[in-house]
């Protein structure tokens, strides 16, 4: 992403807080930031841990509460000015965010606990050093199973885990261990469809000769450059945590590009709930070093 990429992605912040009061446009925000619509999504959540649509409702509803009690502005007129359709949906919402209504936040004005305004950082250094190797790989054949699912207010981020908890429950998981080969158990994010806010998500392993495919769906990894990163510790919080590194630190810092292929998490033998329990994500990347 380098520099520029890292002032590109502020300046959508910059574009969002002067459009609190008006339409925030999505497709917008994305070319600001030189992104297609579908991967500014995922990278603004993967760095700040909020969706965008996320994001613009609090710091709208955060405005909201400061004029509620600063002015003498009907509640109906704030509804309209920060996009919503009725005083319910607003007040509903608002609720949400502050813990009471807005007749209730005009009349307690010194108790209202607004939501403070989100703080978007990309750190070019963190607070330890991330550890990588670059490995070439030729391209290989993955069977297991799939879900497709949306990307649309990180709707992934709770699918995919409930992807994990049912193949676990239902002995999947256990029969991948058995018959995994070098890489073990994989997790795979590919058939990225941006026009959708979609992708399909597979649990599986590198196919074998010996691999049993009855039941299991079969996918082509196409040869890649990869960057490999280590995650330790127990799941999920450990290979996420490093997900979040990827993008707010490692790709700001070292300038390689993603590259147009799937993204792989690797989980290697042992009990994933260890405090030294090891994983692996792997990014594809364009090879331009």
């Amino acid at each position: 992403m380098g520099l520029e990429g890292l002032k590109r992605m502020n300046d959508t912040i910059q574009y969002i807080e002067e459009h609190l009061d008006k339409k925030v446009d999505i497709d917008k925000l994305a070319g600001i930031a030189y992104l297609s619509k579908f991967h500014f999504q995922r990278l603004f959540h993967m760095i700040t841990g909020v969706t965008v649509a996320e994001y613009i409702r609090k710091r709208r509803l955060t405005l909201a509460a400061q004029e509620l009690i600063a002015s003498d502005s009907k509640i109906i007129d704030l509804s309209l000015k920060y996009g919503y359709d009725t005083p319910e949906s607003f007040s509903r919402a608002f609720r949400i965010v502050h813990g009471m209504s807005p007749s209730q936040a005009r009349k307690a004005k010194q108790r209202l606990k607004a939501y403070p305004k989100l703080s978007f950082q990309i750190h070019l250094k963190g607070e330890e050093d991330m550890n990588y190797r670059i490995e070439k790989r030729e391209g290989f054949k993955v069977a297991g199973k799939e879900i497709r699912t949306s990307t649309k207010n990180g709707e992934n981020s709770k699918r995919i885990p409930q992807f994990w908890e049912e193949l676990n429950g239902d002995g999947t998981v256990e029969k991948l261990i058995e018959h995994s080969g070098e890489l073990g158990v994989l997790g795979v994010c590919m058939e990225f469809a941006p026009q959708m806010d979609e992708l399909t998500y597979v649990i599986g392993m590198e196919k074998t000769e010996a691999a049993p495919m009855e039941e299991l769906v079969e996918k082509e990894i196409p040869k890649a450059t990869w960057a490999v990163f280590e995650a330790v510790g127990p799941m999920p919080d450990a290979i996420q945590k490093v997900w979040k590194r990827i993008f707010s630190e490692w790709f700001p810092s070292t300038g390689y590009e993603h590259a147009n292929a799937p993204e792989l998490e690797v989980y290697l033998p042992g009990n994933p709930n260890d405090e030294d329990y090891r994983s692996e994500v792997w990014i594809p990347i364009i090879d331009n070093k």
